[in-house]
């Protein structure tokens, strides 16, 4: 059997053609680039690509960004990929036990097709879990069930390092241990085997010794960027850019690859209800400011930049797409002020 052939372009690496299916978890796109799944099948038809960094700006009034970190990081627990995980809290391993589950188990129940537990019982949830996701994109990125806990075997066996950084008097361990960890995922010409994680909750949260420690905390976001490109991983960091001064939040923005933010919807804005198609049912919005173009110069069109949060059933992330103005990427503030797009929120669906 002959070999690909490498193809080579101005803007990419050299790269071996491979097929998506033979890497679980990953994406192959255009000019070279490979992605991995957000979490959210509404977010993402493509994926947050190898080498990028997300950045996501919290909102002090809820805590939506949780959200989108749990999900980012269940997936890549389910994709056997390992995963960074570092917060300001004390016991970072305990907030692992609070990562969602994916949902086919339980909507199959729900659709009364008992034959899925029957089947469960001889085989084995594993298998169960593999057998029911045989569509491609279900694979690359599954619902998750936020009332269920991530299952023990999506935890045994991987690569996941816990830190806290509530009482690190600066960024140089923290900084140690991504670098430790991203050399597992050397970014070369040959077939990529894994991909990994690395997940930063409340970057300058005023619990961190270092959070007034502006410059360092620009510095370890400038290496995390460099050694993130030159690995095959993605970092998701949230930060609330309140707690930042003006100067140093817009820094901050630009640096990232990818840049969202939320926000959450007053009970009572009269003015905001009239505008927007099925406002009872949103708790909050989430904006996109940047997406990332890695090996490309080709500008990005979006259908839409601000998406409706809302959860299916109390259970499941469902984003929507609203039309609205440009937003100012710097500011952060635009709600989206007029009614839902037509049709399924499939049809706002971010191609990263």
């Amino acid at each position: 059997m002959a070999t690909s052939k490498a193809r080579m372009s101005s803007f990419s690496r050299t790269f071996t053609a491979a097929s998506s299916s033979s890497t679980p978890g990953l994406k192959f796109g255009p000019n070279g680039t490979i992605f991995i799944s957000s979490g959210i099948p509404d977010l993402d038809s493509g994926g947050f690509p190898l080498g990028s960094l997300v950045m996501v700006m919290e909102d002090a009034e809820a805590p939506h960004h949780m959200l989108l970190l749990r999900n980012f990081m269940s997936q890549g627990l389910v994709h056997k990929q390992p995963l960074l995980y570092a917060s300001p809290s004390k016991d970072p391993k305990g907030f692992l036990g609070t990562l969602p589950s994916p949902a086919c188990l339980y909507k199959l129940q729900e659709e009364g097709l008992r034959i899925a537990w029957q089947y469960k019982k001889y085989f084995g949830e594993n298998h169960l879990n593999s057998d029911s996701n045989r569509d491609g994109k279900q694979e690359y990125c599954n619902d998750f069930d936020l009332r269920k806990p991530l299952e023990r075997h999506f935890l045994s066996g991987q690569h996941i390092d816990c830190i806290s950084i509530q009482d690190t008097p600066d960024l140089s361990t923290l900084r140690d241990r991504c670098a430790t960890f991203l050399t597992q995922f050397p970014r070369n010409d040959g077939n990529i085997s894994s991909a990994g994680r690395i997940a930063i909750q409340s970057f300058c949260a005023p619990q961190c010794e270092y959070s007034n420690m502006e410059w360092d905390m620009i510095s370890f976001l400038r290496s995390l960027r460099s050694m993130i490109r030159a690995s095959n991983a993605v970092a998701f960091v949230t930060f609330p850019p309140s707690l930042l001064s003006p100067s140093f939040s817009r820094r901050w923005q630009h640096m990232a690859d990818t840049l969202l933010s939320v926000r959450a919807i007053p009970d009572d804005d009269k003015e905001l209800a009239k505008l927007l198609t099925g406002y009872h049912d949103m708790i909050g919005l989430l904006n996109v400011h940047k997406i990332a173009r890695i090996n490309t110069q080709v500008a990005v069109i979006l259908d839409a930049t601000t998406f409706s949060i809302q959860l299916q059933k109390r259970r499941f992330l469902v984003l929507e797409c609203l039309n609205q103005a440009p937003i100012d990427a710097t500011s952060g503030n635009s709600y989206g002020t007029s009614a839902s797009c037509s049709g399924s929120s499939k049809s706002g669906t971010l191609d990263f």
